[in-house]
């Protein structure tokens, strides 16, 4: 039986690639977007498969009632991919209190919204999967991307106990990190960038790097999309897919750098207990 797909952020990169993944296997995709008619050549080629609704994510009101109608139309709801988002550069100091509650609006009050307004449907079908899009920023960061890396690691962090509740309701939790890939994430029009007091070198470089990076990223979303597709076929799902190179090579250098902490300290850490 075929499944039924709520995307957000569904007119480019991941978004669209995991749509045209899905289509491909038969399934039907509802693609949410700020500006729907940007699918409207998906929606021409695949009239039964693909619809395309206008949704803001950072809209939390609308959440329920996007849901509810995607469930009203078509029946039930298998798979929500939280993939809106846009990537953002700026040093911690100079992140203003409004770049960073937009991101958050956008990276995880939106997304939990969402997934909050899916969990009674999927609970009551005891089946289902929710596809978190994070990035290798989800797990590690570096000058530049505090406020992008602490959106995500927050939506990892709802991510990991909200799969530990829902697995005894057969729903899966996915999240996905990959690294660089070509999609429009750094392009100038939709990177955020904070203002640059040109306090911080490394900050500097790391704005260099995306605004000349737009377009020459190694990773190919559309194999991207083949790999989540198949992460969620499996019998062992992953809670974290790290994707590309890059982004398997950064995630297990972080761990690595993690234990390599942990263990320098650990005696002394461990002896922390009452004497008595």
């Amino acid at each position: 039986m075929h499944k039924v797909w709520l995307v957000t952020g569904a007119s480019s990169g991941f978004g669209r690639a995991i749509t045209e993944a899905a289509v491909a296997a038969g399934d039907v995709v509802v693609g949410a977007a700020r500006r729907p008619e940007a699918l409207d050549d998906l929606v021409a080629a695949h009239p039964d498969q693909v619809e395309a609704l206008r949704l803001d994510v950072t809209d939390v009101a609308a959440a329920e009632a996007a849901v509810r109608d995607v469930i009203d139309r078509h029946g039930r709801l298998d798979v929500l991919v939280n993939n809106a988002g846009r990537t953002h550069v700026g040093a911690f100091e100079e992140t203003t209190d409004a770049e960073l509650r937009e991101l958050f609006d956008l990276h995880v009050f939106g997304p939990a919204a969402l997934t909050r307004a899916v969990l009674p449907h999927l609970r009551e079908r005891r089946t289902g999967a929710i596809v978190q899009m994070s990035s290798m920023g989800g797990q590690m960061s570096f000058a530049g991307f505090s406020a992008y890396s602490g959106t995500k690691f927050a939506l990892e962090g709802l991510s990991e106990g909200l799969a530990d509740e829902v697995r005894e309701f057969g729903i899966k939790v996915l999240v996905v990190e990959p690294g660089a890939f070509r999609t429009s994430l750094f392009e100038t029009a939709r990177a955020g960038a904070s203002a640059d007091s040109g306090v911080y070198a490394k900050v500097r470089a790391t704005r260099d790097a995306v605004s000349g990076g737009h377009g020459s990223q190694p990773g190919d979303p559309a194999k991207a999309a083949a790999v989540v597709l198949a992460a969620l076929d499996a019998d062992d799902t992953p809670l974290h897919l790290p994707l590309g190179d890059d982004g398997v090579t950064a995630v297990l250098g972080k761990l690595d750098a993690v234990r390599a902490e942990v263990t320098a300290w650990e005696d002394r850490s461990r002896a922390t207990a009452f004497d008595d």
